[in-house]
């Protein structure tokens, strides 16, 4: 390489320093912001008495590592996650970037201010990943990575960008980030780059031993480039003298313990506690001996995380690796503050006294809330990361139109599971253009789950180039490419709901549209659930196939067996939960689902069965009916037609799914015992919720009896009429009908662990066979009788 004229590389060498001066000038207003943001808003008590908090220590870690991101190397199409704790630095760097107004800076875990934890949903403006939860932000990082990617590939998406996570070391302790890591579909997905806040704190403790080797190691086990920031500057400059591979060495070995309280503890005792334990103790002293107590402790805490130089090359390799890749920023908990390096820092917060003499040190000026001169270099950094970090505007989609019927013929005897399949089929045909928009995600149980017909229609995704036809039987072929529609998992639940969230928020965060729906046994939702409740936190609009489920898959015996999922469908926010009876109904609420997801109004749980029903008791296909299906339920049998009709030896049945057939027998039986139960089918219990809180908040609010929750469902004359529930699943999921009409009620349902037997077995023993539904009436008419409820 020819050699650049002396001149040239002097004005080089004064450009890269001027770039180092204008990040720490930087650096130290972020310090300063986040660890003000903290304080002011602890100088605001509660009335009830809780403490406000905040995490300046945490903050104060990772002040370098987002100052470096922020200003020096993300563009407008990369995407960040930032810790949770470190919330105050992201707030700081997006004030100074214009993002944020500067009265905001004072409302910090304010009702309607700046959120506690970077939260999507409350500040869209500025935060790319909610990370309130740790360690599902950052591994939500790599499957909206693999998301862009898939957008990419179909030509939705011009630029996918990269996509950053800094995490905190403790993060790396929960299970899902490691089971996000060992996910083979990620292996080839570009951009995928992490900076692990290596402070060696967890929230109570300094964390025992050196774990960076075997983290090291557990990443690279799973393809990941591995970059170290150990070492600043300073402390570079120190090993390099004669001796200095001494003391390098000595730093190198001593726990994690030991550092913390070296740096944290007396300055003027750093030297001679370095110089106890080296293999050469006379050399370790001589080489200190010219050092100051404070100079020493400066250049201890010159870490690789804190310093800009080291942090560029390392950010440098990472974008430039073809594997995803981690960078190991060394740091200190708390650098720059009072408290830095003390083992119950997490909480600590500064005092009055100590934020002045701060204030005092990182050169702030009057106004505590100043931004940076725009004439300093400060002020240059700030300007070239504003003009950087513009984001392209979403190219949105034209309004995709999902049809309300696809018009597929169910007869005979067939289960919900087996008419999802069908009905996904069903629209590849009627409406490929809308079928092109679907993506199927399962964790390794396409099969089990009727995903099979679709799979071999669409073929499977992968980043890199097609595999070719890796498995050819009569149930699947397993052909991979970027032209498939489906990603086959491994077996975690935790990675299917974090794909299906990331794949779900496309609209909102590239701009096309895609309808994500994902399929997994009912009962393991339990497994994946904080991925599912991150992801419809972060507003999420994806499509979720439960099944099978029930004691109704009664050979598979109790582990297999779903009781509470229905509970979760009808109390989890931005989720509206399905439980289909008949293959018709199962076509419009996926229909829906489908529409509710293009639409970005949020997602949509099936609870579907492998229990074959008989499909001829289902009602003729009409607008209305399918209206009523859709908002959660509709009346099976009407016994107010029949002319020996007595509404005072009335009852009601509302059933769900596989408990619809028995209560339908249930209601001819009790024709014979003179009681005339109407059957109503409820294929939402959560809707039907919802219409009778609402009903009692507008009474709360407006002090005025709403004595119908249900007008379109019940007439005025049937509120009083009492009813028996019965559901494939645990009995509160629909003990709150009698509450809501005022009514006696027996709720029938499961609440206890399934076991292995028949269908007919397992019914008998959980009270849901006609004849148990029968007892249940006529025991909510008799005692209705016996309390003379009777008018």
């Amino acid at each position: 390489m020819e050699e650049l004229p002396r001149s040239m590389c002097d004005v080089l060498a004064d450009a890269q320093t001027e770039t180092l001066q204008g990040l720490e000038e930087v650096e130290r207003r972020v310090l300063w912001l986040a660890t003000l943001i903290v304080h002011e808003a602890n100088k605001k008590k509660d009335p009830a008495g809780i403490k406000v908090g905040g995490h300046q220590a945490s903050s104060a870690s990772c002040v370098s590592l987002l100052t470096s991101l922020y200003f020096r190397h993300l563009g407008g199409t990369d995407r960040i996650a930032v810790k949770p704790h470190a919330s105050p630095v992201l707030y700081a760097i997006q004030y100074l970037l214009g993002r944020i107004p500067v009265s905001k800076l004072s409302e910090f875990r304010a009702y309607q201010g700046l959120q506690a934890y970077p939260s999507q949903t409350k500040n869209p403006e500025f935060v790319d990943f909610s990370t309130g939860s740790v360690g599902l932000g950052a591994t939500a990082v790599n499957f909206s990575a693999l998301t862009a990617h898939y957008l990419k590939s179909k030509n939705l998406l011009a630029d996918a960008g990269s996509f950053w996570a800094v995490v905190g070391d403790a993060e790396l302790d929960e299970g899902n980030v490691w089971e996000a890591l060992a996910e083979p579909l990620l292996d080839e997905v570009p951009g995928i780059r992490w900076v692990v806040d290596l402070n060696r704190q967890s929230l109570d403790r300094v964390v025992p031993g050196i774990r960076a080797i075997r983290l090291k190691r557990l990443f690279e086990a799973n393809g990941w480039r591995v970059i170290y920031a150990k070492y600043g500057r300073q402390l570079v400059a120190l090993f390099n003298v004669d001796g200095g591979d001494i003391l390098q060495q000595r730093i190198d070995e001593m726990s994690n313990e030991e550092f913390q309280s070296i740096i944290s503890g007396p300055v003027d005792e750093i030297a001679e506690r370095l110089t106890i334990g080296s293999a050469d103790r006379a050399t370790v002293i001589n080489l200190l001996a010219g050092l100051s107590p404070r100079e020493l402790h400066q250049a201890l805490s010159n870490l690789g995380g804190h310093d800009h130089e080291t942090l560029d090359g390392a950010f440098r390799q990472a974008g430039d690796a073809d594997s995803p890749a981690v960078v190991f920023a060394y740091t200190v908990k708390g650098w720059g503050l009072p408290f830095a390096g003390n083992p119950m820092n997490h909480s600590a917060l500064l005092s009055d006294e100590q934020m002045e003499e701060l204030a005092d040190r990182l050169e702030v000026g009057p106004d505590r809330f100043a931004s940076i001169n725009p004439e300093s270099l400060g002020g240059r950094a700030v300007r070239d990361a504003i003009a950087r970090l513009k984001r392209p505007n979403l190219v949105q989609d034209d309004a995709i139109d999902i049809p309300a019927d696809v018009a597929t013929p169910h007869l005979g005897k067939t289960s919900t599971q087996e008419a999802f399949g069908r009905v996904l089929l069903a629209l590849e045909r009627a409406r490929p253009e809308i079928a092109q928009r679907v993506v199927t995600v399962a964790p390794d149980v396409s099969i089990s789950t009727s995903l099979a017909g679709w799979i071999n229609k669409v073929g499977s995704w992968r980043a890199g180039q097609s595999s070719g036809v890796v498995e050819d039987n009569q149930m699947l072929k397993w052909t991979e490419s970027q032209d498939g529609q489906h990603f086959e998992l491994g077996i975690s639940e935790m990675n299917l709901f974090e794909l299906l969230g990331q794949l779900g928020l496309s609209a909102k965060t590239f701009g096309p549209s895609l309808i994500p729906i994902g399929t997994v046994y009912d009962t393991f939702i339990s497994r994946g659930l904080d991925a599912l409740v991150y992801g419809l936190y972060c507003g999420s609009s994806f499509v979720l196939i439960g099944t099978p489920s029930g004691i109704s898959l009664a050979p598979e015996g109790g582990a297999h067996q779903s009781t509470f999922t229905p509970g979760l469908g009808v109390t989890l926010p931005n989720l509206v939960s399905f439980e289909p009876c008949y293959a018709q109904e199962v076509e419009w609420v996926l229909l829906e689902g489908m529409r509710r997801s293009v639409n970005q109004e949020g997602s949509t749980y099936l609870r579907l069965s492998t229990l074959p029903v008989d499909q001829s008791p289902a009602p003729p296909r009409s607008d209305h009916l399918r209206r009523q299906v859709i908002a959660g339920a509709y009346r099976l049998v009407d016994r107010r037609s029949d002319p020996a009709y007595n509404e005072h030896s009335a009852a009601l049945i509302f059933a769900v799914g596989t408990a619809v057939p028995n209560a339908v027998a249930a209601s001819e039986a009790l024709i014979e015992e003179g009681v005339f139960a109407s059957v109503i089918n409820v294929t939402s219990a959560d809707h039907l919720f919802s219409k009778w809180h609402a009903s009692d908040v507008r009474t709360v609010r407006e002090a005025r009896h709403q004595p119908n929750p249900f007008p379109a469902l019940l007439s005025d004359e049937e509120v009083g009429i009492p009813a028996v529930l019965v559901a494939d699943g645990h009995p509160h999921n629909l003990a709150f009908i009698g509450t809501a009409l005022k009514v006696r009620a027996i709720s029938l349902g499961v609440s206890g662990f399934g076991e292995s037997g028949t269908v007919a077995d397992l019914f008998r023993k959980h009270d849901l066979h006609p004849d148990s539904i029968v007892n249940a009436a006529i025991a909510v008419t008799d005692a209705r009788a016996a309390t003379g409820q009777l008018s």
